[in-house]
């Protein structure tokens, strides 16, 4: 049987036939022989009985996803090296795969070239996933993986998120771009009853208002120039599931009137039909406009936001929640080091001084491009100033401890601006200031002592 050049080989788990066929003919093309598997629950008797090399598996398959094939798989044996592959490349997904053992994840559509060095490192390293801190980390949730929760504004939020989930309530996220809206979506669609059903997102500012309405209702053929087949839209596909539009507040009123009759009729017709098509599908729209001033100036419809917002959710931004900026840094640190394999520790205090002292105007996004470039810049296995944009790099500061009127250290800066931010947030209430902290009321009545704040 294995008369391969490399005498190695590779299982791959994927229900996309097409794509299989091509993975396999690229991996035969290089001397990798290899085993199909059309499901997950088929690839656990594969990997028995064909004892492959190295196993890669799609993310999002029917039945048995590609985490759970990988758990299943880490079970037979764990020397067993596995690589995840994912459409819908976000952080949590990726750190969830590491956890759990995978040796790295790729997105598709896949570069082959990069596909052949993930293998070659695989096969070398024999399964070892690279060494990253966040498998030792706290940073995230098990309840609600990858979501960071060191706030009370975050607590609040995922325990609300938790709370409308199993309900069929529309749910309208708003917040400022890059707070995390589509992270609040997904955690709502994972611990809904329509968990195991679609879950289809459209970014309504990315089209044009023609190519919106087709991506939503989708089109009869000849419906419009171009429209070569008929072609099912958004609401069609995610029926019995989830739709998430994201950006709403971008809409046209005509898209908005169509998007209001399917709230209210659980009906539509494609763009150049007749048929009226019925649908089962849940809502959770986003958007980082106001729009309530978008209905005062008459740019969204009134009667459609009450459809969407029957449950709220509002994500304030990272400058307001800066008790997360550390959990988050060092969250994207680990994420980033494991994509780029690089074995990098830690954040410097000076660094991470920095990163406290700044105001994030693009949040967690922000945040995630940063530390991505610092990971890529740094020269060593510390995070240090040097590695961040220019515009972090601002002056010493020159503040001083009242109890020894030596000057404070950058930590303990941040830590000084930390506490008065969050007094100010809790409106001067110690007891919910501290808990909002994670520390007790006598440490945060000491460092207030310490730090010159009160003279009790």
């Amino acid at each position: 049987m294995k008369n391969n050049q490399k005498n190695k080989w590779i299982l791959i788990v994927d229900d996309d036939t097409h794509h299989r066929a091509m993975l396999r003919a690229n991996l035969q093309s290089i001397g990798y022989g290899v085993i199909e598997a059309p499901t997950g629950e088929a690839a656990i008797p594969a990997t028995e009985k064909e004892k492959p090399d190295l196993v890669i598996t799609d993310l999002k398959m029917p039945g048995i996803d590609g985490i759970e094939t990988l758990k299943q798989i880490k079970t037979i044996d764990k020397k067993i090296p596995v690589l995840v592959l994912t459409a819908h490349g976000t952080i949590p997904t990726a750190v969830c795969a590491v956890r759990f053992g995978a040796y790295d994840f790729l997105e598709k559509p896949v570069n082959i070239d990069a596909l052949a060095i993930a293998i070659e490192g695989a096969l070398k390293y024999g399964g070892i996933a690279l060494n990253n801190n966040f498998t030792k980390s706290k940073t995230a949730s098990d309840e609600f993986p990858g979501v960071i929760r060191k706030s009370k504004a975050m607590n609040d939020i995922l325990k609300l998120s938790k709370r409308v989930a199993p309900s069929e309530a529309s749910v309208l996220i708003t917040g400022e771009s890059g707070t995390g809206k589509e992270v609040i979506a997904d955690t709502i669609q994972k611990l809904s009853n329509r968990a195991d059903k679609p879950f289809i997102r459209v970014n309504c500012a990315a089209l044009h208002e023609q190519l919106l309405e087709s991506e939503l209702f989708g089109h009869e053929r000849g419906a419009f120039t171009g429209a070569s087949d008929k072609r099912k839209g958004r609401f069609e596909l995610s029926d019995t599931g989830t739709l998430f539009l994201d950006e709403i507040g971008d809409m046209t009123l005509t898209t908005q009137a169509k998007i209001l009759r399917v709230l209210q009729s659980g009906t539509f017709e494609r763009l150049g039909g007749s048929e009226t098509i019925k649908t089962d599908v849940r809502i959770i729209a986003a958007t980082n406009h106001n729009l309530k001033e978008l209905i005062k100036s008459g740019k969204f419809r009134n009667d459609l936001y009450f459809r969407l917002s029957v449950v709220p959710i509002h994500l304030p931004p990272l400058r307001e929640r800066r008790v997360e900026i550390a959990a988050f840094a060092e969250y994207f640190l680990s994420v980033f080091s494991i994509k780029n394999r690089r074995s990098i520790s830690s954040i410097s205090p000076d660094a991470m001084q920095l990163l406290f002292r700044y105001d994030w105007p693009g949040n967690v996004r922000e945040l995630e491009n940063v530390m991505e470039r610092a990971v890529i810049m740094s020269l060593g296995d510390i995070i240090v100033p040097d590695v961040l944009p220019d515009y972090f790099k601002i002056d010493k500061l020159s503040d001083y401890r009242k109890d020894t009127n030596e000057p404070l250290t950058l930590i303990e800066t941040s830590e000084r601006d930390l506490i008065n931010d969050m007094l100010g947030a809790c409106k001067g209430n110690r007891t919910q200031a501290a808990s909002q902290l994670g520390m007790s009321r006598r440490s945060l009545y000491n460092k207030l002592k310490r730090y010159g704040i009160i003279n009790e």
